[in-house]
């Protein structure tokens, strides 16, 4: 059991479910609030110096700044999350999709906070990061990605992808976007100053990324080598079935494929069907829930 587990059974009940419908609101208040009352953002988004004066709400207060804009792409986009961020709920839990979210939010505030004072004592003005939910969100598409590798999606909704390639262009892309930035402001106003203006202008980017490999990381069970080697041999010896026996232990209770049939699938349990009921990857977040 690793410090998560632990950390469950101790605050599991506390978890808030759909966690991500939440953001969405406070997302879509924020277009409301931007509409009837311009200049109040203002004091909603995140500044260290206004919390350094008193004004310690913009800790939080900044997720209801709009993570994009109100237009059919963004509408689409807040569409998307909602299906992206039931899914990841399914696979980890609610207990463990909140600490991804929240833990989000709180290394963004730690991260803005660091800038502040970089960039303090490299020009002896504090810069506050822009921070929104728009990368932290997108993360839950990545998250997914590590979860289900060999899933597929829709690539513009027309070309099916593998969801790890997918991850691998978003990183990379995400990767080139940063270096981009870095060396625009590098070459315009020197080195040091780039590199801060940089960390200004790439905090929730890297910050996403970040929040979501330590999530991962943390998450995982930490064994030695030895153990691995225990656990493989005692797999090899029970785990499988016997030579012959063509019994499965896996069956997707749509398709009917099994291990057996299909070795390139994954399956897991749906924590929301009743009867331990077992999917492939292909309808582990497309089936319908058996109440």
């Amino acid at each position: 059991m690793n410090w998560m587990d632990k950390l469950e059974k101790k605050l599991g009940r506390y978890a808030v479910p759909n966690l991500s419908r939440y953001f969405i609101v406070a997302i879509v208040t924020g277009f409301l609030l931007e509409l009837a009352f311009p200049t109040l953002l203002s004091y909603l988004s995140f500044s260290v110096s206004g919390i350094l004066h008193g004004q310690i709400w913009r800790l939080v207060t900044w997720v209801f700044i709009p993570a994009t804009s109100l237009d059919i792409f963004g509408i689409l986009f807040l569409v998307c999350v909602l299906s992206w961020g039931s899914s990841l709920e399914s696979f980890l839990g609610t207990f463990r999709m909140n600490v991804f979210l929240i833990g989000g939010i709180v290394l963004s505030d730690i991260a803005g906070i660091l800038v502040y004072v970089i960039s303090l004592i490299a020009t002896g003005t504090g810069m506050s990061v822009s921070l929104s939910l728009y990368y932290i969100l997108i993360s839950i598409l990545w998250a997914l990605a590590l979860c289900m590798p060999e899933g597929e999606v829709r690539l513009y909704f027309i070309l099916p992808i593998k969801m790890k390639w997918m991850l691998v262009f978003e990183l990379a892309y995400l990767g080139y976007q940063v270096v981009r930035i870095f060396a625009f402001y590098i070459s315009t106003v020197g080195a040091g100053l780039g590199v801060v203006y940089g960390l200004v202008s790439c905090t929730d980017m890297i910050v996403a990324v970040v929040n979501m490999f330590l999530f991962f990381w943390f998450a995982s069970i930490h064994i030695s080598r030895k153990q691995k080697k225990r656990q493989k041999q005692f797999r090899a010896q029970f785990s499988e079935p016997r030579p012959g026996s063509g019994i499965s232990k896996h069956k997707c209770a749509i398709c009917g494929r099994t291990e057996l049939t299909n070795p390139e699938l994954s399956f897991r349990y749906c924590s929301k069907c009743i009867g331990n009921r077992e999917y492939c990857e292909e309808h582990l977040f497309t089936h319908r829930h058996v109440v």
